[in-house]
């Protein structure tokens, strides 16, 4: 279920394939209630108007959104996603909030895709949906195994890198230009030391203070840093030696 006027355009402009809109009845003639009505009635999309009161109970939100709909999602697929400029693997990030920056950062930053693995939440997590202000419709997402990931980033040489606290190489120092693969882990504990081990590389933001960035403002810096070097914009150094352990 989507609620608001933003995801809901966001989906009708993605030809997502919307089966129905629900419509404050109270509150049909408000802009841009109207203009989505139109658009979506165009589209053969069934439209009903509901009580206020059943509005509320159907919402998610604390603050009841005039405009909610109902979308079929398909989900993405590993083995069909094609894996070229930067992959975001979110493993174990359970916040929504998180996960929501997460995908719509790295559709800003032009990332190829985001995939979530082993017990990170749903992206179509009502609040997740919000968070990503609409890019889950525009960019693949994908729910798969950790081990299918990695199996897949080795057969097409992908680097992957996995995030740490300290003792990785600074994202700005290490070459993110091209197909290349960041592992963000946990809120709470980061990512397991077998699974950094199975990783080709590591990064560490370096920062004035504190311990450690949440798992959304991390993504998102080096989504953007990928970028940039990708431009031309920061100069990468020399790629870095990849170290394998297998």
């Amino acid at each position: 279920m989507l609620e608001g006027p933003d995801l809901v355009a966001a989906a009708l402009e993605a030809h997502a394939e919307v089966e129905a809109l629900y419509v404050d009845r109270d509150r049909w003639g408000e802009s841009p209630t109207v203009d989505l009505v139109t658009r979506a009635a165009a589209r053969g999309v069934a439209v009903y108007g509901l009580a206020p009161e059943v509005v509320r109970l159907a919402a998610q939100s604390t603050t009841p959104q005039p405009v909610l709909a109902t979308v079929r999602f398909v989900a993405g697929d590993l083995a069909a996603t094609r894996l070229d400029g930067l992959v975001v693997v979110l493993h174990d990030v359970q916040d929504p909030g998180n996960a929501g920056t997460v995908i719509r950062s790295a559709e800003a930053a032009g990332a190829g895709a985001v995939i979530l693995t082993g017990h990170s939440v749903d992206p179509y997590n009502p609040k997740t949906l919000r968070a990503t202000t609409g890019a889950i419709f525009r960019l693949p997402v994908i729910v798969a195994d950790i081990e299918d990931v990695l199996a897949r980033l080795r057969r097409d040489h992908v680097p992957s890198w996995a995030t740490v606290v300290r003792g990785g190489q600074d994202p700005l120092a290490a070459d993110l230009r091209g197909a290349n693969a960041i592992v963000i882990g946990s809120e709470a504990a980061g990512l397991d030391a077998s699974l950094v081990e199975r990783c080709d590389g590591r990064l560490t933001i370096t920062m004035a203070a504190g311990e450690s960035l949440n798992a959304g403002v991390a993504a998102s810096l080096i989504a953007f840093v990928a970028r940039w070097q990708s431009q031309g914009q920061i100069d990468a150094s020399a790629p870095p030696s990849l170290e394998r352990h297998d």
